[in-house]
C-alpha cells in the first residue's frame, strides 16, 4: 500500500499532490485508467508498440550522441 505521511503544518492540498506524483512516477495511475475498460487484444499491441517506439527513440538518442569535432567549432571572435 502506498502511503504519504502528513507532515505538521503540512496543507493537506500538498501532500495530496505528493501521493500523486509517487503514483504516477510508479504508473499505477495509468495502470488503473488502461484496467477501467475492456482493451481489445490489437489496441493492446498498438498500446505497447507505441511505448516500445518511445523507449527506443530514447534509448536510440542516448546511445548515437554524435561527438562534434574540434575542428568544426569556430572559436569567438574578441
Amino acid at each position: 500500500m502506498r502511503s504519504v505521511t502528513v507532515r505538521k503544518g503540512e496543507p493537506i492540498d500538498r501532500a495530496l499532490k505528493r501521493l500523486k506524483t509517487k503514483l504516477d512516477t510508479e504508473g499505477i495511475l495509468e495502470e488503473m485508467r488502461r484496467r477501467r475498460a475492456f482493451e481489445s487484444p490489437m489496441d493492446e499491441k498498438r498500446r505497447k508498440a507505441r511505448s516500445a517506439s518511445k523507449r527506443n527513440k530514447v534509448k536510440w538518442r542516448f546511445t548515437n550522441k554524435e561527438e562534434i569535432p574540434a575542428a568544426a567549432v569556430t572559436p569567438s571572435e574578441e
